[in-house]
């Protein structure tokens, strides 16, 4: 019957009342009326339909409301994000009280160009979710003053709650109702600790995001059954590639290693390039209490201090890990590479490896990038020589495809062993990190081909094409700066953002506007339906290369052995892994969400508390935003800092949307995006994650602490 009404509602395209379904449908019975009225509201619910004020029916696609999740401000307004499609700004009298990270409808009331404005017209869901805040006393009064600014809601406690708590306290509650007003009652499910407290102000963002720091007892008591070492009985079906030159490549920090590498160059001249994946489906089990966790987990969180791991150190850091001159078991894939960088045949196997050095990017580089090698290395070094050889031909088969580098900035946030921070810099990325990218796509490429091609459920790491309207704001953006970029802008090539990259590298914020236009695009997600990769110029990927820190990585090793080392091919396992895999995408999509705006909030925090210790001083920055209210400076070291459009005193500055520009009364140029200015540091705010500069009204004074 719903799928009827659907079908009518969809074929006459306009609100029907219930009778007028009903005669439509040529019902006649009370009873038959009951179930379509039934059907009415289980259709509202999976919000598949909406109920306008007049009790008639229409569908979501053919009303002007649409269906997001709410994104408060700090101030009264807000923002709907609607998925696939542009934000909604909420003004304040509109938000019908709509709280941040509320699923809501809203209705679309303007459209001003491509920006939209609307109305909350109703509250679909209000996850009582699990929040953070200071436990303090207001008014005399017991509260939890909530870290997050934008949830603007009162909390109201129980005298028998405080009884454990301090002033200062970081706490962990969850909503539990609705009182009158705006008042809510809670439930303290835990005490994080002191607010000055070492790791503390971290651990508070982590329990914000839902992220558990601690394993339960019955995973741990799974993980303690299982070995810490290779015996010789697991051996069996697997080839034996421990007496190869097989090695890892990573930072001096890692310590849980997925990947090693080897290769070697046959009588052909071809290369046969070795990539060794750490076999954690052998340990993690579907269905065990690991398997499970890892899963609800999706992904291991890296943070300034302290990494949140997808599995239990004895894993991740033992038996799991690739360590140097132990047996590891591993998942290979083996590929023949020509000198055009086509890969012409490839093995996936079962495979026992012992790695023979535990390699570091520093020590690579130095190799491959000054010819100088270090202690130890002396019998690598032809080989990584070779290796970097292979990598550039990879790159340029990439580039040639259409692969998108954007060549976006990081910093790296270093800290003492109190979890303050001492330093941010530029992270470095030489041709040792590139070359393990090159190797690594490589082989997540050969994975997600040959599955495609056996027509197999599976999943894939997919990026679709960018929406031309959101490209062509930006090559409007980049027309008032005063840049034009030529080409063909209607054919949605990876070679097309490729063009527009290549044409703007010579401008002094290419990594600006670099960044601009990546958040233009559409983001990477898994997905069981394979459309490509754009920003790879991909046909066929996937996430083959990091099992012990992804779970999609563990779920396509998984697959690998049902599939081809174990040949469970048959309708019962297909429909099977049909069910399961759409939740496993679209679960670790938003847990790969979730990690990455974790350690966003993480390092602005961090980079709020390192500039506290630099108020007062002078740097010279890039102009990398300008609105309404102000404009963002950013720092080499990539931190960034707000100057507020009422601090600038020397004119009456006004923003010129149609160029994105401040502008003085009497200094017409005013403020461009990509300007060098002088600046001084006047607040820093670690708990609020901001940082305010002004303008050095004595620019030729020399700057207490240079150029950061």
């Amino acid at each position: 019957m719903k799928e009827q009404i659907l079908d009518l509602l969809q074929k006459e395209n306009r609100a029907f009342s219930i009778y007028e379904i009903n005669d439509a449908l040529n019902y006649k019975s009370v009873d038959d009326f009951k179930e379509v009225l039934k059907a009415l509201n289980e259709l509202e619910d999976e919000l598949k339909i909406y109920r306008t004020n007049k009790d008639k029916f229409m569908l979501f696609n053919n009303s002007n409301l649409k269906i997001g999740i709410m994104l408060a401000t700090k101030k009264s307004y807000g923002f709907v994000d609607i998925e696939g499609d542009e934000d909604v700004f909420i003004p304040p009298n509109c938000m019908n009280n709509a709280i941040h990270g509320d699923k809501v409808i809203v209705e679309i009331t303007s459209k001003k160009g491509t920006s939209l404005e609307g109305r909350i017209i109703r509250i679909v869901d209000r996850k009582l979710k699990q929040m953070v805040g200071e436990f303090i006393y207001k008014d005399k009064k017991p509260t939890i003053l909530l870290d997050d600014e934008k949830v603007k809601i009162n909390i109201v406690l129980e005298k028998e709650q405080v009884s454990n708590l301090v002033e200062g306290h970081k706490v962990l509650i969850k909503l539990t109702n609705k009182l009158q007003d705006n008042n809510y009652k809670c439930d303290v499910l835990k005490i994080l600790g002191h607010k000055n407290n070492p790791g503390v102000d971290i651990l508070s963002i982590v329990c914000k995001y839902g992220m558990n720091d601690i394993f339960s007892q019955s995973v741990m008591q799974e993980v303690e059954k299982l070995p810490s070492e290779v015996k010789e009985e697991e051996l069996e079906n697997r080839r034996d590639l421990r007496d190869q030159m097989i090695f890892t490549i990573d930072s001096e920090k890692t310590k849980d290693i997925d990947d090693a590498i080897s290769l070697e160059i046959l009588e052909n001249g071809n290369y046969q390039l070795g990539v060794h994946i750490a076999d954690v489906s052998y340990y993690v089990k579907e269905g065990s209490e690991i398997y499970q966790e890892a899963m609800e987990r999706g992904t291991s969180v890296y943070l300034a201090d302290r990494v949140i791991p997808m599995l239990p150190h004895k894993l991740s850091n033992g038996i799991c890990s690739l360590n140097e001159g132990v047996d590891r078991l591993s998942i290979s894939c083996v590929m023949e590479i020509d000198s055009q960088g086509n890969i012409v045949s490839y093995d996936i196997f079962e495979s026992v490896i012992r790695s023979k050095k535990k390699m570091t990017y520093t020590a690579v580089n130095s190799i491959i990038e000054k010819n100088e090698i270090p202690n130890g290395y002396e019998s690598f070094a032809e080989t990584l020589i070779k290796m970097e050889e292979l990598a550039q031909i990879l790159r340029d088969h990439k580039t040639s495809k259409g692969y998108i580098d954007f060549g976006i900035d990081e910093s790296e946030i270093v800290v003492d062993e109190k979890g303050k921070v001492i330093d941010i810099a530029l992270r470095n990325r030489g041709k040792g990190e590139n070359l393990i990218e090159d190797f690594m796509i490589a082989a997540n490429e050969t994975v997600a081909t040959c599955i495609y091609f056996m027509e197999l459920p599976f999943i894939y790491r997919v990026h679709g094409e960018p929406n031309e309207e959101k490209i062509n704001n930006f090559l409007n953006f980049v027309s008032s700066l005063g840049y034009t970029i030529t080409g063909k802008i209607k054919d949605m090539h990876p070679k097309t953002m490729q063009n527009i990259l290549n044409q703007l590298k010579d401008k002094k914020e290419f990594h600006i506007l670099s960044s601009l236009l990546l958040r233009s695009m559409q983001k990477a997600v898994y997905d069981t339906t394979n459309i490509g990769h754009f920003g790879l110029a991909s046909e066929y990927y996937t996430h083959f290369t990091s099992p012990i820190r992804r779970f999609p990585d563990t779920t396509v090793h998984r697959l690998l052995r049902k599939y081809l080392f174990n040949n469970q091919i048959n309708k019962d396992s297909i429909l099977y892994e049909e069910q399961k895999l759409p939740y496993i995408a679209e679960h670790s999509s938003k847990k790969e969400r979730d990690s990455i705006d974790c350690e966003r909030e993480v390092d602005d925090m961090k980079k709020a508390e390192y500039m506290m210790d630099h108020i007062g001083e002078k740097f010279t920055g890039m102009i990398s935003g300008i609105t309404s209210f102000g404009m963002f400076i950013e720092l080499p070291n990539l931190i960034e800092g707000l100057v507020k459009i009422d601090s600038l005193k020397d004119d009456t500055y006004f923003f010129d949307e149609s160029t994105i520009t401040l502008k003085g009364q009497k200094n017409k140029r005013g403020y461009r995006l990509g300007d060098y200015v002088n600046i001084v540091v006047v607040a820093a705010s670690k708990e609020a994650r901001t940082i305010d500069f002004e303008i050095d009204k004595n620019p030729n004074k020399e700057k207490q602490n240079g150029n950061q």
